[in-house]
């Protein structure tokens, strides 16, 4: 009898195990799937700003700056960030170029500028290691730019991942 007792207890948690194991899964698949979806969100509207132009404080569609791109993007997901590019890059997670993903932050020291971070771009996509980010520069408005380019790559400081 005590034979049989530990052969179904056996069962019953081998089945219990299994079980929760699988929850815990889709859990994970669920989390993800709703971050792939807000980041996706968050690229869509920062592209629905291409070809808008620069203006310095702004943060509509009659003219923005680099802070302002990301700063209204991250507003239409639910994510507040500081308004400046040096505020902002207080925020998220450091983590190394080689290892961004779409929806990261890119910062820059533009050497013209007075110093410090005082540039910012969103990653919108990465083919064959090459990194695309979306900005707002001076001369062209918000553009779509590449690490590849010799001027980013010289005036790069710090990836960040804020969610």
């Amino acid at each position: 009898m005590n034979k049989r007792l530990l052969l179904l207890f056996l069962i019953i948690s081998f089945i219990t195990f299994r079980y929760c194991s699988q929850r815990k899964e889709t859990s994970n698949n669920s989390i993800i799937h709703s971050e792939n979806s807000k980041i996706n969100k968050l690229i869509a509207v920062a592209n629905s700003y291409k070809g808008i132009s620069y203006r310095a404080g702004g943060a509509t569609k009659k003219g923005m700056d680099c802070s302002g791109l990301v700063n209204s993007s991250f507003k239409q997901i639910g994510i507040q960030l500081p308004r400046s590019s040096s505020a902002i890059s207080f925020k998220g997670k450091e983590i190394n170029l080689n290892e961004v993903r779409k929806g990261d932050l890119l910062f820059f020291d533009i050497a013209r500028l007075k110093g410090g971070i005082n540039h910012v771009g969103l990653v919108t996509s990465i083919d064959n290691g090459d990194i695309q980010f979306i900005h707002s520069t001076t001369s062209k408005g918000v553009i779509v730019s590449s690490m590849s380019e010799s001027y980013w790559k010289k005036e790069f400081v710090i990836a960040k991942r804020v969610f």
